[in-house]
């Protein structure tokens, strides 16, 4: 039986330097060969090396005293911390989707007919 041409190995689905300078500045997901997930921006791509803008959640108690109550609850504060990560130690790179909100009507509405 022959083998499938568009079955590649997992070591061909390895992400390559050009597949990380071809996502930079985008939205990815990326698994490290220890198993950890990540999900930042990737700002620059060396040969060896791949960095990125992680984002981490802000605990809403730390630096400031939250005693007073919100109408709407508390806002959610991301930081984000630049990683170095060995480009070797990559095991999947993948584009978070972004999907295109609904287009708004303009005046006058076609429902008022």
């Amino acid at each position: 039986m022959k083998q499938n041409q568009n079955m590649s190995s997992p070591e061909q689905m390895k992400p390559t330097y050009e597949q990380c300078t071809r996502y930079q500045y985008y939205h990815v997901n990326v698994k490290l060969k220890d198993g950890r997930t990540l999900n930042g921006i990737i700002t620059d791509v060396t040969p060896d090396q791949v960095a990125m803008l992680v984002s981490e959640d802000v605990d809403r108690n730390e630096g400031k005293d939250n005693t007073g109550e919100r109408q709407y609850g508390y806002w959610r504060a991301r930081r984000f911390q630049n990683v170095l990560l060995p480009l070797a130690g990559l095991a999947t790179l993948a584009l978070i989707p972004y999907y295109a909100p609904y287009p708004y009507y303009s005046y006058p509405y076609p429902y008022y007919y």
